[in-house]
């Protein structure tokens, strides 16, 4: 089996409402459709998170597809190897492990889907078998206003999700307002978690973490900005709460890293940022080899990326058991199957083919026309 082409098409799937959080307000998913050919009459599909530009991320996944032409599906590691050194590293001018592997997690995947598909089996088949029947996510409360964020948390519990997850880092008042307002609408039993989107200096940190610890937080993320390692193991060394690594970690090496530091009670790893599903798992037993749980990180995505990242969630041991769901978010998702919605804050793990899904033609193609209407006139 050969690939015959990849084909990359820009998307625009909106929100139901606005996403508020510490660096500012977002109002859809855009990514990048990527689909690979065969010329088995399998196709493959993924998605690449379409930031900063979709044009100019589409312009490098154009030229890694054409790398992969002609070639087995089933290299998937070398292909990728290879795109990474040719538009990262062989002409010398850049090496960027981070931004190349968001740009090529669409590529990674739609390979992955393609192998699934062709073996007729689920893709944590192929990475050696879930070892869960089901994945646990909490519930990501989103709102404007204190208010607005307690009502939604309100909601998750009355459906059964044992954690709730929200935004702080928007400034000190509106946060502490936001976590009392929250912990009194769930009661004292839900577990509650918040993300500061390394908005807080370690003494700012230290400040709000012990008035959050009150408030029956048990886990602040990346509440330290992710240049310096040394202030989230700092924040960490003194901090009444656990404390997850999240925009510190985007390759293996970065939770080696972390690890090694002792930065971290929780490793926050999308399979956007590692380039994939394959150094997603390799960073996922980098963690299990030091008793350190991941917890799957979500981005703005479909839910390609909500089926790609539960295939490889599903065989790592040390999986957390709440996760992060951004599916929920979408005004309308461009996939006919799975049902994706949760039940009491889990998804059973997917036996589907590949990564899982059909995908909706006619939903993709009204998420194309709105990508066009929107960004390019």
């Amino acid at each position: 089996m050969k690939v015959t082409a990849v084909k990359i098409t820009p998307l625009l799937v909106p929100y139901k409402k606005p996403y508020y959080w510490a660096q500012g307000i977002i109002h859809g998913a855009e990514v990048l459709l990527v689909a690979v050919e065969t010329d088995a009459g399998i196709t493959g599909y993924g998605e690449s998170i379409a930031s900063p530009d979709a044009l100019a991320v589409a312009g490098f996944l154009a030229k890694a597809g054409a790398m992969c032409v002609g070639r087995d599906p089933f290299d998937n590691a070398r292909l990728m190897a290879n795109a990474y050194h040719a538009l990262f590293q062989a002409l010398g001018t850049c090496s960027a492990p981070r931004f190349g592997g968001q740009v090529l997690a669409g590529l990674e995947m739609a390979l992955w889907d393609v192998m699934g598909k062709a073996a007729g089996r689920p893709v944590h088949q192929l990475l050696g078998g879930a070892v869960h029947d089901k994945l646990q996510y909490f519930g990501f409360a989103m709102g404007e206003t204190a208010e607005e964020v307690a009502a939604e948390a309100t909601a998750f519990v009355q459906e059964g999700v044992a954690t709730i997850y929200l935004k702080v880092g928007r400034g000190d008042a509106l946060d502490l307002k936001t976590v009392a307002a929250v912990r009194a609408a769930i009661g004292p039993e839900i577990r509650l978690r918040v993300d500061a989107n390394e908005k807080w200096t370690p003494v700012r940190a230290r400040r709000m973490i012990d008035r959050m610890a009150d408030l029956g937080v048990e886990m602040v993320e990346q509440p330290t900005p992710s240049d310096s390692l040394a202030a989230l193991a700092q924040v960490r060394a003194s901090s009444p709460v656990a404390i997850g690594a999240d925009q510190v970690n985007f390759t293996p090496e970065d939770v080696a890293a972390t690890l090694a530091a002792d930065a971290a009670d929780l490793i926050v790893l999308g399979v956007h940022e590692t380039g994939g599903l394959t150094r997603f798992i390799k960073a996922g037993r980098i963690a299990e080899a030091t008793g350190v749980d991941v917890c799957i990180h979500g981005l703005y995505e479909t839910g390609i990326t909500t089926c790609a990242a539960h295939q490889a969630g599903a065989v790592l041991p040390n999986l957390d058991d709440a996760n992060q769901y951004m599916n929920h978010f979408l005004e309308w998702d461009i996939l006919a199957g799975p049902d994706l919605a949760l039940n009491n804050g889990s998804l059973p793990v997917l036996t589907g083919p590949g990564l899982g899904f059909e995908l909706d033609l006619e939903a993709v193609a009204r998420a194309a026309t709105l990508w066009r209407t929107t960004f390019d006139g």
